[in-house]
Parts: structure tokens; sequence; C-alpha cells
């Protein structure tokens, strides 16, 4: 595999219109392009993503509204993001 790694600003104009043509949306300057180069044989390698979030993620599972709006309450007194803002 190989990466190439362009800034957009330092690309001729008939290179980044094809890449622009190609990808479907215009580019900017401060954008960098990379590039990943892969033999079509081997195989794919992507992140796997998971089919659900796992069980930790559920904190607020089996809690009301009301205790979900007590908890919120401690939370942010603790952080100190309580307070009014002027």
């Amino acid at each position: 595999m190989q990466t190439l790694a362009r800034d957009v600003r330092e690309l001729n104009e008939s290179d980044r219109q094809a890449i622009e043509h190609l990808l479907g949306q215009s580019l900017r300057d401060d954008q960098r392009l990379l590039i990943q180069v892969v033999d079509s044989t081997a195989p794919e390698e992507q992140p796997t993503i998971p089919a659900s979030l796992p069980s930790w993620c559920n904190v607020y599972e089996g809690l009301s509204d009301q205790e979900i709006a007590e908890l919120e309450q401690t939370i942010l007194k603790r952080a100190d993001l309580s307070r009014n803002v002027e």
C-alpha cells in the first residue's frame, strides 16, 4: 500500500480540476489530499464498525426523566457549568 499526500494549493490547475471532477466537489486551498494506492487483489482493509454501541454507553438506561434531570444537575454543579453567563 502506498499513501500520497498533496496540499491542494500546490496542485496545478488541470490536476486540481481532474480531482474535483473525480470527487464531485470543489477543493479549498487549505485542504490536503491523502490518496492510498492498494493492490486490488489484497483483501480490503476497512475499519470494523460495531453493529451497536457497547453496553457501558447506556448510562441512562432504566432511569426516569426526573432521575436523569437530577443526575444532570449534580454533574453540572460538580463541573461548575451551571453558573449563569452574563
